[in-house]
């Protein structure tokens, strides 16, 4: 795999690197020796039922979950449980662009491809055949979708945190925005667009109007784009960037039942939390709260953090309890 000076270790933390072999996928093409980089935590116990699986989300890496969801304490506690994080195909750790630059062009990945490869490591390379807690956020929030759908005998609880179960046609528009704004062929300032654009969508007006980017050290809205937001995203590769934005895109978990997102949906027989953050104009609640609807006993919760989207990232601590205390109620529902 071909190195970059961003996806290593020293930038994301230790993991390990899972060859599953040749990966056919929902576009018809094979991904030749697909590679997961998964990062576990905790130890498997004698049951195998203490097993929790979080997919990452656009831009991120198993480091940023680590910080932002798990510990001892906390609803997602290794001492409890055996945390299994896999980084989603393109995301610069698991097989992605940059690995094969000068080579075939990388394939078209799909959600469903990220679940096929994750359920290939699950089942043949650790032997589960149950996963207490499937969960995740924004692209992870699609992946936990496609699993709770496809294996509804292994999933015994689901939680979306900020993202749905379809990608809406208004999230469509903005995905295809940010696809634009990264194929000029100038890297820099693409990156540096990316960063404005992830400012412009992923954060609430709140944020601003309210200089809630003070806290977090920075006295103006330049200052916290500059200092923050671009210093994120430039060391990025924009075609690893592209094949993630285009899985987010085009993410359906309908595709299952014939494009009948209430069949589809219907078929979850996992515990599920629906969480949405309240300022988010990415995946807004309304359309997290149909997802639920469609859900036999879902508990629908809207969370609320002036950061939107960008909660994820862990930079508002009250949303980050909020979050585990959803996690924790989920956890203890028998």
């Amino acid at each position: 795999m071909n190195q970059h000076p961003y996806y290593n270790p020293e930038h994301h933390g230790d993991y390990a690197l899972i060859n599953i072999g040749d990966l056919d996928l929902a576009c018809g093409q094979t991904l030749h020796d697909c590679t997961l980089a998964v990062a576990t935590h905790g130890r498997l116990n004698a049951r195998k039922d203490n097993a929790v699986l979080i997919p990452t989300w656009y831009s991120g890496t198993s480091k940023i979950i680590e910080d932002v969801f798990i510990g001892p304490g906390r609803a997602i506690d290794p001492d409890k449980y055996f945390v299994i994080v896999v980084n989603q195909i393109g995301n610069g750790l698991s097989s992605s662009p940059h690995h094969r630059a000068g080579s075939a062009a990388f394939p078209a990945i799909g959600i469903a491809d990220d679940v096929s490869a994750q359920h290939r490591y699950i089942t043949q390379h650790l032997g589960l055949t149950t996963l207490a807690l499937v969960m995740g956020g924004s692209m992870g929030a699609q992946q936990s979708f496609e699993w709770a759908v496809r294996y509804p005998d292994m999933v015994q609880r689901m939680a979306a945190i900020a993202g749905t179960a379809r990608t809406s046609g208004i999230n469509q528009m903005l995905a295809d925005a940010i696809i634009d704004g990264l194929r000029s062929g100038d890297a820099s300032a693409d990156l540096s667009q990316h960063a404005r654009l992830m400012t412009l969508y992923g954060l609430s007006a709140d944020f601003f109007e309210q200089q809630h980017f003070k806290p977090l050290g920075f006295d103006s809205v330049e200052a916290f784009v500059n200092g923050f937001m671009k210093p994120y995203f430039l060391p990025m590769d924009p075609g690893n960037l592209t094949t993630m934005l285009q899985k987010w895109r085009a993410a359906d978990v309908s595709h299952l039942a014939g494009g009948n997102l209430r069949e589809a949906l219907g078929r979850i027989t996992a515990k599920a939390l629906i969480m949405p953050i309240a300022q988010d104009m990415i995946f807004p609640p309304s359309t997290s709260r149909e997802d639920a609807e469609m859900i036999k006993g879902a508990v629908f919760h809207a969370s609320s953090s002036p950061a939107g989207h960008l909660a994820l990232f862990g930079i508002d601590g009250d949303w980050v309890r909020e979050v585990d205390g959803q996690l924790t109620e989920l956890l203890g529902r028998g």
